[in-house]
């Protein structure tokens, strides 16, 4: 059932309530503006003007401007008002906005990792060091109504401020690593490497099929991760072995490319199945299916959706959408401090679900920020109150998500891997589409 639309006043509620959270996190992080002391004293610090500039992103103020106003004539939270004209405050946003941002949310998510180390899933891939998805984003456009904008024609690239490519952690829902790219035509796969160039050998990382390539999956490999992808129509591959076959399921050993022209390196597991009258194909670099049997494969695949899921919290809830100008510092400035917002909301998302032993998307992100702060103010833990009330409350609850459900094989069914079964080759890589598929 579709919930009712917040009044004015709620929302005004709910804003409140966030922007206290908000507000914890960036004077533990950034230093308090000094009153006192030798010295020309900083008319506008560091910190309230950074901290006026999320609350406007989360406000949506809409301009840069009305940040102004908020720290000039309405004041910010208990700090005095401070004397600067709207240029002042205009000249340190375009000069190192996005720096300052970027800068913060490396900071909150160093925090917030500390703190979410206990509650990450550790039952996604237990052997893996991190499982992590990988996904970009490609920014609303710019509005034509801005000066700066007035008469280009729709659809022109100067609309588009940019994108941004992720790389999310699944298990403890937050962002592992952003970076800002400005040509929004660029070729995802050209950053994919250095994407992951981080992450611990034995990390299993999920693309998908904008990723997806034989060199890329050959570099994965070559660089100690694992992976999981869906299989691309029409790519052809030769079969080598058959853990397991029966009726539409198959989990077999398969070299990606048929021809010589265009062939992967490494051998991978080609898995199939059917449910709900639909066939589902995967591929991973993971060969033993005691390891990684087909239907660990499909609940891991379903949470790359997760990152999906985070864009569209930055995006729709958080509105990145309404962007104050066309001066690139100030568009990447306001990038960031949406994000480092939605990092703070996931976090407490997951600590709620992880100790209420759920997964996080049956906990009500609406309803969690909604009462979180209400708990708080009462001298509770929230937190804790949540994990023990919040199924009562219907804050937490069954999640909407759809779940593919995998055939289950038995040990004793899976056939064993010749041991001198060669499981490498000279690879070719054409940068060409995957030919017609072949057995």
């Amino acid at each position: 059932m579709q919930q009712p639309e917040l009044t004015k006043e709620a929302k005004e509620e709910r804003l409140n309530e966030i922007e206290a959270f908000v507000r914890a996190m960036v004077e533990g992080i950034v230093p308090k503006p000094m009153r006192k002391g030798r010295g020309r004293p900083v008319v506008l610090p560091t910190l309230c003007l950074w901290a006026g500039f999320l609350v406007g992103v989360l406000r949506g103020l809409g301009s840069q401007a009305a940040v102004w106003r908020l720290l000039a004539v309405h004041g910010l939270w208990d700090y005095p008002r401070f004397d600067v004209c709207d240029q002042a405050v205009r000249n340190r946003l375009a000069k190192g906005g996005a720096e300052a941002m970027e800068r913060f949310f490396d900071q909150v998510t160093a925090v917030l990792a500390e703190r979410l180390l206990p509650y990450a899933d550790a039952t996604l891939a237990s052997w893996a060091a991190a499982v992590v998805a990988l996904d970009e984003t490609t920014l609303d456009p710019l509005a034509r109504k801005l000066p700066s904008l007035r008469g280009t024609p729709a659809g022109d690239d100067a609309l588009l401020p940019g994108k941004v490519a992720g790389l999310f952690d699944v298990r403890s829902q937050q962002w592992r690593k952003l970076k800002w790219v400005e040509d929004v035509r660029a070729n995802e796969k050209l950053r994919a490497r250095s994407m992951v160039e981080d992450l611990p050998k034995g990390s299993l990382v999920l693309a998908d099929l904008g990723y997806f390539g034989f060199e890329w999956f050959d570099f994965l490999s070559g660089a100690g991760h694992e992976w999981v992808s869906r299989l691309k129509k029409k790519t052809s591959y030769k079969v080598r072995h058959v853990f397991y076959e029966h009726g539409s399921t198959l989990d077999a050993l398969i070299w990606l490319g048929a021809y010589r022209s265009d062939r992967a390196a490494k051998s991978v597991r080609l898995v199939r199945f059917t449910h709900a009258g639909q066939q589902y194909e995967y591929i991973t670099s993971v060969l033993a299916p005691r390891q990684l049997p087909i239907a660990d494969i499909a609940r891991l695949y379903a949470r790359r959706w997760d990152i999906e899921l985070a864009i569209k919290l930055v995006k729709r809830e958080l509105g990145l959408h309404l962007f104050w100008g066309a001066n690139t510092e100030v568009v990447q400035a306001q990038v960031w401090a949406a994000f480092a917002i939605a990092q703070i909301l996931m976090g407490l998302r997951q600590e709620v679900a992880a100790r209420a032993g759920v997964d996080p998307f049956e906990v009500s992100m609406k309803l969690l920020i909604e009462w979180l702060p209400r708990l708080g103010h009462r001298g509770e833990d929230p937190i804790e109150v949540l994990v023990k009330y919040g199924r009562r409350a219907q804050i937490i609850r069954p999640s909407r998500r759809l779940k593919t459900r995998a055939p289950t094989i038995r040990d004793e069914d899976i056939v064993p891997l010749p041991p001198d079964l060669p499981l490498e080759r000279t690879p070719r890589h054409s940068h060409r589409k995957c030919g017609p598929r072949t057995k």
